[in-house]
């Protein structure tokens, strides 16, 4: 890919992504004309639109201004979710004009800053984003690329200036091998994307390359990952929490690092993986060198990431976790945090699967994880970038989830339009919707007819 100080016009396809969005304002920041195309207008997309990047909902190449069309100074970039016949990509391909991946983008990017990058089968986001909030609120000069959107700030994309980057490492499509790490922390190394990487092996051999990329002591791992490096945990490693309590549903404990013990921290994010995030976060910038003082202060205004275990409603009545769970390792961490916050209820879950394979892949584990609720209502699959598979569907998933040896009181497909309904038959105070499809948006339906 050219210098990005010669290209002076960047057309997105797939704008409205989580990543692709993020990249997008860090250019248009820049100085650079950004624009592109995505297939739905989202709340993500309207924001863009208001912050002067044009963007249009049609595969139409003809409407796409002639600038960006000049193989000289415009750069096309696409993410892998776009399927490869779609009729712009088509003919920016026959025009000539540079086009580049995403993934290759921000490695192009994280060249230029000292790159805190964070991986992970599960936790990515949260701990990219506690990372981002913890140097931002500690003036260090930074630029951060997400996977969600901060609460509090309401952006995917936070910058106070260039001196450190903090980037969500993806490993889908090994996307994170293009970064330029300095710095990196890995949450989880749970087998996930099998549909590309083929097997378990090959997945955690992908993980070991991107550790690879920073030396030992730069390195932080879970420690259920046992490599070497530095390791964080909640009850031990060289980075943990200790003196741990929970008050009015916020962690309070002591920092335990290899030099020192600081007291007081403070984190009102529910669920120990959340806490295990926080704790990687904060190792990882007490070791880039920020004041423990000042990590301290910025935790305890930490407010959390849009669909992770966000609070929808929160009455005496009626409770609504919003969550972008779509693993068996995500959902069993869901359930343990809400268990723990609200031990003795009776819960309610809603999951939307998310992708065929994936579903197909997990089928028992899945199955497992679910099982653990009490009453449970599967949407149909969301296929995204996939076709149906033969055999797999939320039929199939409902039966193996009721053939458990501690199956839920009730296990059942349920359509978009007849969620409010279900929940309310159920009669749970406790209610969980989760999913990486378009739940998300379901998920303001619900809460708008329950709160009637």
């Amino acid at each position: 890919m050219r210098d990005l100080k010669d290209i002076t016009h960047f057309y997105f396809v797939g704008i409205g992504g989580i990543g692709m969005s993020a990249l997008a304002r860090y250019l248009h920041a820049q100085g650079k004309t950004v624009s592109g195309y995505d297939r739905v207008i989202t709340s993500l997309s309207k924001k863009l639109e208001t912050e002067g990047i044009t963007i249009h909902y049609d595969d139409n190449y003809e409407v796409i201004p002639a600038e960006f069309k000049n193989p000289d100074t415009a750069q096309v970039v696409y993410t892998p979710a776009v399927p490869q016949g779609f009729g712009e990509m088509v003919r920016f391909r026959e025009s000539g004009i540079p086009i580049t991946k995403r993934a290759q983008l921000l490695g192009q990017i994280s060249k230029t800053m000292t790159c805190l990058a964070i991986a992970g089968t599960h936790g990515k986001t949260t701990t990219s984003a506690i990372l981002a909030h913890l140097l931002y609120n500690s003036e260090v000069k930074m630029t951060a690329f997400l996977g969600g959107i901060l609460e509090g700030y309401q952006t995917n994309y936070l910058n106070s200036g260039t001196d450190v980057m903090v980037v969500e490492a993806d490993e889908f499509d090994r996307s994170f091998l293009q970064l330029q790490p300095d710095y990196a922390g890995i949450t989880a190394i749970d087998p996930d994307h099998l549909d590309i990487y083929g097997s378990a092996e090959a997945f955690e051999e992908s993980f070991k390359e991107f550790a690879g990329l920073v030396s030992k002591d730069k390195l932080f791992v879970n420690t259920a990952i046992k490599w070497e490096a530095a390791t964080v945990g909640v009850e031990n490693g060289d980075f943990h929490a200790e003196h741990l309590t929970i008050v009015d549903g916020a962690y309070h404990f002591d920092f335990h690092t290899p030099d020192s013990i600081v007291k007081n921290f403070y984190l009102k994010l529910p669920g120990r993986h959340n806490l295990a995030n926080a704790l990687l976060a904060l190792s990882i910038a007490h070791q880039y060198g920020v004041a423990i003082e000042k990590l301290r202060t910025a935790l305890a205004s930490f407010q959390g990431v849009e669909r992770r275990f966000s609070y929808r409603i929160d009455t005496l009545e009626r409770v609504l976790i919003d969550d972008y769970a779509h693993h068996p390792t995500e959902i069993d961490a869901v359930y343990h945090a809400v268990a723990e916050m609200y031990p003795g209820e009776k819960y309610t879950v809603i999951f939307q699967p998310h992708l065929y394979s994936r579903t197909n892949d997990f089928m028992e584990d899945f199955a497992r994880s679910l099982s653990q609720f009490d009453c449970v209502g599967i949407l149909d699959i969301y296929a995204a970038r996939e076709e149906p598979m033969e055999g797999v569907d939320s039929a199939v998933l409902c039966q193996r989830i009721g053939e458990q040896e501690n199956a839920p009181v009730v296990s059942t497909v349920v359509q978009k339009t007849d969620l409010a309904e279900f929940i309310e038959e159920m009669d749970n105070r406790i209610v969980l919707m989760l999913g990486a499809g378009d739940i998300g948006v379901e998920v303001e339906r619900v809460k708008e007819k329950l709160s009637q």
